[in-house]
């Protein structure tokens, strides 16, 4: 597959750490509306003949589609959109569930509680998942550990062109691959090739103060016997050393430098509920399971048409454009999903020692929203 065209390069950039690699040039950088790295500060690597350096630092954007995608066809519309009247039974059930997980509330008004009139307040939620697959280029090294380097004139494969292993759709997950032909052996910037750094914790002395008499050589009247009243002791870290392997090479001295692929999988969730006055709120309604009317899941979804609720069909239509606008020039949009879903929700008006209460009854589970129940107790569990 060659996907050049969709790759213009860049204007040149201030400066180029890894120095030039013809075969990954022109065609691969990120254009313009990508923004290059900040200029490194000092060309650590030194010259790379089989990379330019502006093909790494940034997100690649997916080339054009091979052949048209065929247009997308309308969504189902259910037939069945009705939830039956909770019944006074289960409500009260439901109420004597949400006092007993309550330590501090006492079961006499669940129990005790006169019902008097039970409100329906039922809606529906819209949820649009969008599933992309995303990739950037960057600069890596590793400690090098006597494998070959396999930079050569052969050109290397472009970012999109290289095989990654997709998770399950709809599933986020991450994925770094080693872009073949750019690796190269370079010495480590970190130790300038010594396999050695100062030890962070003795700061190179090769010894720290004497955690028995914080440095004074004595201990009260005596001498310090820990550290012969010296008021150092040996440094751990690096046996006395004052040096120890450096972090950055593991002690190698070199290392191996490569253009790293980072492909990323993730799934944009964005719901939309239906307003309803019933009182609940936002992170009670996100958390309910409500009744699936349908889920329709295409490579290109199109909004959903004749939907007997007219918010919800207004929410397919500004939704899936703005998550096309959103998602589909950083990324490739792999596969959409819309569910709608219908919540049950009943507002339960009742008595209790001559005052009027009410809770809330939602979700197919029966959870029980109540923030003033009208008998609870200070208690302390020891």
């Amino acid at each position: 597959m060659n996907s050049a065209a969709v790759y213009p390069p860049l204007a040149a950039p201030a400066a180029n750490m890894y120095g030039n690699m013809p075969n990954y040039a022109g065609t691969a950088p990120v254009p313009a509306v990508y923004p290059p790295l900040a200029a490194p500060a000092a060309n650590m690597y030194g010259n790379m003949p089989n990379f330019d350096g502006t093909a790494a630092g940034g997100y690649v954007p997916p080339p054009m589609p091979t052949e048209p995608i065929a247009p997308p066809q309308p969504g189902p519309v259910p037939s069945d959109w009705s939830i039956p009247s909770l019944s006074e039974d289960v409500a009260r059930e439901a109420f004597k569930n949400f006092a007993s997980s309550h330590c501090c509330y006492s079961s006499s008004p669940a129990e005790d509680g006169v019902i008097a009139k039970m409100e329906p307040y039922n809606t529906f939620r819209y949820r649009l998942e969008t599933f992309t697959e995303s990739r950037s280029t960057e600069w890596a090294h590793k400690p090098h550990e006597g494998e070959p380097p396999d930079f050569s004139p052969q050109t290397a494969p472009q970012p999109w062109e290289i095989r990654a292993t997709a998770p399950s759709l709809f599933t986020d997950h991450k994925q770094e691959l080693r872009v073949p032909f750019t690796s190269s052996i370079k010495d480590c910037h970190s130790c300038h090739a010594t396999g050695k750094e100062k030890c962070d914790v003795c700061k190179g002395n090769g010894y720290k103060s004497c955690f028995k008499c914080q440095g004074s050589g004595r201990c009260g009247e005596e001498d310090c016997t820990q550290c012969d009243a010296t008021g150092k002791e040996k440094c751990s870290g690096c046996n006395g050393q004052g040096m120890k392997d450096c972090k950055t090479c593991k002690g190698n001295k070199r290392l191996l430098a490569f253009i790293q692929l980072k492909v990323e999988w993730t799934n944009h969730v964005e719901d939309y509920v239906v307003e309803q006055n019933s009182g609940l709120s936002s992170e009670e309604l996100r958390s309910a399971h409500g009744k699936e009317l349908f889920k329709n899941s295409q490579p290109v979804l199109y909004p959903l048409i004749g939907f007997p609720n007219p918010a919800i069909a207004e929410a397919s239509e500004r939704m899936i454009k703005d998550h096309q606008t959103k998602y589909g020039q950083t990324s490739r949009i792999l596969q959409q999903r819309q569910t709608v879903e219908l919540i049950p929700i009943t507002k339960v008006n009742y008595s209790w020692k001559g005052k009027s209460y009410f809770y809330i009854v939602y979700g197919n589970n029966n959870s029980v929203s109540d923030s003033n129940y009208p008998a609870t107790c200070c208690c302390v569990i020891l």
